[in-house]
């Protein structure tokens, strides 16, 4: 490794050994700009006995003047929340990469200012650097940092000098996602019994999705509002650290005067993180007005349409 840089305590050197810990591709980069994604955090890796992620800002850490200017990468220790006893600290030193693709080496960088690591805790759980790089030297082609619209980015964590093995992630965004709708209808509506009903499982971009509603509502809508969820219909079925990245908008549609009701969100899905929707979708009483056209007799018309715009897989090596 050599160094070529080193100013305002930020060591910026070029190895050609690949980073010990962890390997993230990040596929159709210029898809998380123009799906408006500021920043991507990555699955979990482990190094020296803890839990991390990278987290990658493509378009510069806005909250650091860098947008626009830079691109931000930072280190966080993952499920810091459960790390006990209270009052905890982890003085990690770790090294940042980012491939040339062209040439098959890294620019690397390391923060020199302090000798015993930067302090994980509580109150303080990510570091890095607002501007790793400019963003006219990354988007540059010559540079070999953004080939065919992919990246390469990389972490090594020490802590007490202790290595595991490395893990590597791929992000994969659709260049040009198709919508699926899938339409449910829901007859004899006010005889449902069951807390929750599942429409029939749907298949969109090779995932397979539910809508869930609560008749009676959930949570904070319990007894007072219909509420809706988009769901994965086979959570276990994803490997560890996968996510997908989904557009959706559910809708009940208005049989009498088509106006219909409907909520809108963008949402990474994930094996712990398998639903997300509206616990106060639609108030039951507005629901069932005869007038409002949601419930017709007993009948009740409900739409899923949803785009997945991008999925992280792991166990990839580069």
């Amino acid at each position: 490794m050599a160094d070529f840089c080193n100013e305002d305590g930020v060591s910026r050197s070029i190895s050609e050994t690949p980073p010990t810990h962890y390997t993230l591709k990040i596929q159709s980069l210029s898809l998380l700009k123009k799906n408006n994604i500021e920043k991507y955090t990555s699955p979990y890796f482990e190094a020296g006995g803890y839990k991390w992620k990278l987290v990658f800002h493509p378009k510069g850490n806005k909250n650091k003047n860098a947008e626009g200017k830079h691109v931000s990468i930072y280190l966080m220790m993952a499920e810091a929340s459960s790390l006990v006893p209270a009052g905890w600290e982890v003085h990690a030193v770790f090294r940042l990469f980012l491939l040339n693709q062209n040439n098959d080496n890294y620019l690397v960088l390391q923060d020199t200012r302090v000798q015993k690591g930067r302090r994980f805790h509580a109150m303080k759980v990510e570091w890095g650097f607002d501007r790793f790089i400019s963003q006219e030297d990354f988007n540059n082609q010559e540079n070999g940092y953004v080939v065919d619209d992919i990246c390469v980015v990389g972490a090594e964590v020490y802590v007490c000098q202790e290595k595991f093995k490395g893990k590597a992630d791929c992000l994969s965004m659709v260049k040009d996602p198709i919508s699926y709708k899938h339409v449910w209808k829901i007859d004899k509506f006010s005889s449902l019994t069951a807390d929750c009903k599942d429409s029939k499982t749907f298949i969109q971009e090779e995932h397979k999705w539910k809508i869930q509603v609560y008749p009676k509502g959930k949570g904070s809508g319990a007894d007072s509002h219909l509420s809706l969820y988009l769901a994965l219909a086979e959570p276990s079925s994803l490997s560890q650290g996968s996510q997908i990245y989904a557009e959706f908008t559910l809708r009940i549609l208005d049989q009498i005067n088509a106006t219909h009701y409907f909520g809108k969100a963008n949402y990474w899905f994930s094996g712990s993180h398998t639903f997300y929707g509206w616990p106060r979708f639609i108030s039951i009483g507005y629901f069932s007005l005869p007038g409002a056209g949601y419930l017709v007799k007993d009948t009740c018309v409900i739409e899923a349409e949803v785009t997945v715009h991008g999925a992280t897989t792991n166990n990839i090596m580069l």
